[in-house]
């Protein structure tokens, strides 16, 4: 052989059945292959297990969405390159022209944003409501054929709790498919709940390093069928080096994600008690006004805090930009601490009255804790809002 044909075609190299990486490998190829014409076309019929083209399937990412499936408690899952594509996709896949949708309007604004600029012009309606009004959920879907209720729990930024199983038995009982946005719960909660679609984005808590990014669908095998000929379609897949990496930051998902919660507890409470501080929104405070629900429903209460200055927006800026170890960064979920100030939350495409509803204030700020120590963090709070003058202490 030439070595023209050897660079090509290099030794194979193949261990013996009993002997395994302990790590496993990146299958980092577009392209598989099989002996003849007549086993590739076996598989083309699905009449044998392998792989033939990486869009379509790939080793390594397949060894991420079983485990993540696993994790959530469900038996299959597709996994795209990033979370709001996987959002897109799921939403294009189930919907047609003529369908409703109900969405929460608390939900991730890109999700409304696909729902009103992308599905909008091909004839998908939706609805906006709050997914803590649970007769008007209940109003919406005895008014109309609903295809889908889109929510997430908690919420972003301000970490309100869905009723699980109110709104998943509404959906069930008026024919829609329950999709949950489930990022900021993480992967081993909500598992029990008879939701249809769960929703990650890999990003985050998967991640867990901000290097990387993802997104997962995670359902019974049935209903991920149903997704799979579009996605394949659709072009967004994983890359298997990403997959590798995510695979690699969610051996210590646990152990960060119980941390990071341990912090925003302790956080929380410096918050509450401060005197610049209108109100804290965190889950694990008994001052939250769904912490009985949230206790029932969760395991853990996340690592997002969120509060409302008395100061508003001015006041939120100056905290923001007086932080040193939060970066004033999108994105949730990795092992550095982030800030989102009040002018880079908002509420975008809402209109006065839901911006109302939504819960977002002028002076709402949003915090992702990292590892770091959380006496560290609060003393980089406590120094950051000292320099709040007197008129944001009272409000403004």
């Amino acid at each position: 052989m030439k070595k023209e044909t050897r660079v090509n075609h290099p030794p194979v190299v193949e261990l013996a059945p009993d002997n395994r990486p302990v790590v496993a490998p990146i299958h980092q190829s577009v392209k598989y292959t099989f002996p003849t014409v007549a086993e590739t076309l076996r598989h083309s019929r699905g009449e044998r297990p392998g792989y033939e083209y990486s869009r379509i399937s790939n080793p390594t990412v397949r060894q991420l969405e079983l485990l993540l499936a696993e994790l959530q408690g469900r038996d299959d899952c597709l996994v795209t390159s990033t979370g709001v594509n996987v959002i897109a996709e799921t939403l294009l896949a189930l919907t047609r022209a003529g369908d409703h949708v109900l969405c929460a309007i608390e939900t991730y604004g890109p999700t409304r944003r696909i729902l009103g600029r992308i599905l909008g012009r091909f004839g998908v309606t939706h609805t906006l409501v709050s997914v803590l009004d649970l007769p008007a959920i209940e109003r919406e879907l005895a008014a109309r054929p609903t295809r889908l209720v889109i929510f997430e729990s908690p919420s972003n930024p301000i970490t309100r709790i869905a009723d699980l199983p109110a709104i998943t038995a509404l959906a069930r009982r008026h024919g829609a498919l329950s999709v949950l946005d489930n990022t900021f719960a993480g992967f081993h909660q909500h598992g029990e709940y008879d939701v249809d679609f769960y929703l990650h984005s890999l990003t985050k808590y998967a991640a867990g390093t901000g290097d990387v990014m993802g997104g997962a669908v995670i359902a019974a095998a049935p209903l991920i069928a149903r997704l799979r000929p579009d996605f394949r379609l659709f072009g967004a897949a994983l890359d298997p080096h990403a997959a590798f990496l995510l695979l690699r930051g969610i051996k210590t998902y646990f152990v960060r994600y119980r941390h990071q919660c341990r912090s925003a507890l302790e956080i929380a409470g410096f918050l509450a008690a401060h005197r610049a501080v209108e109100r804290v929104h965190y889950p694990g405070l008994p001052t939250h006004p769904q912490f009985a629900l949230a206790r029932a429903q969760m395991r853990d209460f996340g690592s997002i805090v969120s509060f409302d200055l008395k100061g508003g927006a001015g006041a939120g800026e100056r905290v923001a930009d007086a932080l040193e170890l939060f970066a004033l960064a999108a994105s949730v979920g990795a092992t550095d601490s982030l800030v989102l100030a009040p002018q880079m939350i908002g509420t975008p495409g809402l209109s006065a009255a839901e911006a109302t509803l939504s819960g977002i204030t002028a002076g709402t700020v949003r915090l992702s804790i990292g590892l770091e120590d959380p006496a560290d963090l609060i003393a980089d709070l406590d120094q950051a809002l000292g320099r709040l003058d007197s008129g944001d202490l009272k409000g403004a």
